[in-house]
């Protein structure tokens, strides 16, 4: 029986790749969904699929780092009920312009899918999950955290600023299993995105996420999705505070 059966989870950025595929391998492990992501339409279909898997799912479109989503998200979780945690798994590239050139509004939106949200669901779901004593967060970081890579400036620094808030609450609440998933490198919008990016700053990044492609090293969303859920169903205590890599555990 799958450890997660009939439990709830908050999951953002559930309306395409990966966030997507996790949504519909997660139903199939009869977990119980709250559905987040700011395309509404995309999101329902999502939704739909879940429910025809014979669980519990609902969904709030918008931007998980607005209060009053990130509130609405873990509001209609906790009414779903056996509230357990939250995934995020949302972010914004904006690829090609080098840091400086970015728009103060592109910037903000980059930082606002990773860090800003994530500190979002933590404000709401933490206390509520303290009250439980016990409960899951994870959060999607990524390589880039640890490394500047030309044409993803922004986004490098917000992985860099979610990976930390990770491990600042596996640190002050440590009742609550944290983890930072790496889920590989995958075939997504934000993929070929960066294979299609313009801007000052963009040939070293259409040229690196070209040879992922090139060298048959993308994973699909439907497998690195799996690779999250199997993990979740292990031991994934193990990791808390720290790195788990899809690609090497």
């Amino acid at each position: 029986m799958s450890l997660l059966r009939n439990k709830t989870l908050v999951l953002t950025g559930a309306s395409m790749g990966i966030g997507e595929a996790l949504a519909e391998e997660l139903a199939g492990e009869g977990v119980s969904l709250v559905l987040g992501a700011r395309t509404r339409d995309k999101l329902l279909a999502v939704r739909d699929r879940c429910r025809a898997l014979g669980v519990r799912a609902e969904c709030v479109a918008g931007d998980a780092a607005d209060d009053a989503v990130a509130a609405q998200l873990v509001d209609t979780a906790l009414k779903l009920g056996d509230f357990h945690g939250f995934i995020h798994a949302a972010g914004v590239l904006a690829p090609g312009p080098a840091v400086w050139e970015l728009s103060a509004e592109r910037f903000r939106e980059v930082v606002d899918g990773s860090l800003v949200a994530a500190h979002q669901l933590m404000r709401h779901a933490v206390p509520r999950l303290l009250e439980r004593g016990e409960g899951m967060a994870v959060f999607f970081g990524s390589g880039a955290a640890q490394r500047p890579q030309t044409g993803i400036g922004a986004y490098c620094a917000a992985k860099a600023g979610e990976e930390h808030l990770a491990r600042q609450l596996a640190n002050e609440a440590p009742a609550i299993t944290t983890v930072i998933w790496r889920p590989g490198v995958v075939e997504t919008r934000m993929q070929a995105d960066a294979r299609t990016a313009v801007g000052s700053a963009a040939a070293p990044l259409r040229e690196l996420f070209a040879s992922w492609c090139r060298d048959g090293l993308l994973l699909t969303p439907k497998q690195s999705a799996r690779g999250l859920v199997d993990f979740l169903q292990g031991d994934p205590r193990a990791y808390h505070g720290k790195v788990a890599d899809i690609r090497k555990i």
